[in-house]
């Protein structure tokens, strides 16, 4: 049994041998045993499972993905949609704000928040604190935080060209963002 993470409709591979008893998160159809929940399978005694994970708030040190929904000169605003690895049902996002002296590490007095982030990126981030009664703190001063999918001018999905840089494959057009490291690099 591997450890990979399957999402919903996935087929799951099984060791040579007898079917194992199937439990929560996953079910069997035309022969195949598949995942209906997002997750990795593990054995609960002696039956299959995908352990459901609950939605919890984010706290100081949570790793949250959101998109821009606002921008001002001092701040980008994020809805967070999730919180360490687990998504957030449907309507139950939170607010979290970049201000511009959490975008990085260095050079803080030189950031440009409109260089950074524009509307609609997703953006990977680290909880700091949990700010004002309305939103937390987000800070994208690592190199493994920051802008993780753009979208171009174009409508087309853009690629990171460095670490402030994204281009539009359609185009060619490079614009500026606070790029997140690909995960493995």
């Amino acid at each position: 049994m591997s450890s990979d993470l399957v999402l919903p409709g996935q087929p799951i591979p099984l060791p040579r041998g007898p079917v194992p008893q199937l439990a929560g998160g996953i079910y069997s159809r035309d022969g195949h045993v598949r995942a209906s929940l997002v997750g990795v399978p593990r054995y609960e005694g002696s039956a299959l499972a995908i352990p459901r994970t609950r939605p919890h708030p984010p706290s100081p040190d949570s790793t949250v993905l959101g998109f821009v929904s606002r921008l001002s000169p001092q701040q980008a605003v994020l809805s967070i949609t999730v919180v360490d690895g687990v998504p957030l049902p449907p309507g139950e996002e939170f607010t979290g704000v970049i201000r511009v002296q959490d975008v990085r590490a260095t050079e803080k007095d030189k950031v440009k928040i409109a260089d950074c982030f524009r509307g609609g990126d997703v953006v990977k981030g680290l909880v700091i604190s949990l700010g004002d009664a309305r939103s937390y703190y987000v800070t994208t001063a690592r190199n493994d935080l920051g802008v993780i999918f753009a979208t171009s001018e174009a409508g087309v999905t853009m690629e990171p060209v460095s670490w402030q840089e994204m281009r539009c494959p359609r185009t060619g057009r490079i614009e500026k963002r606070k790029c997140a490291k690909p995960e493995g690099l």
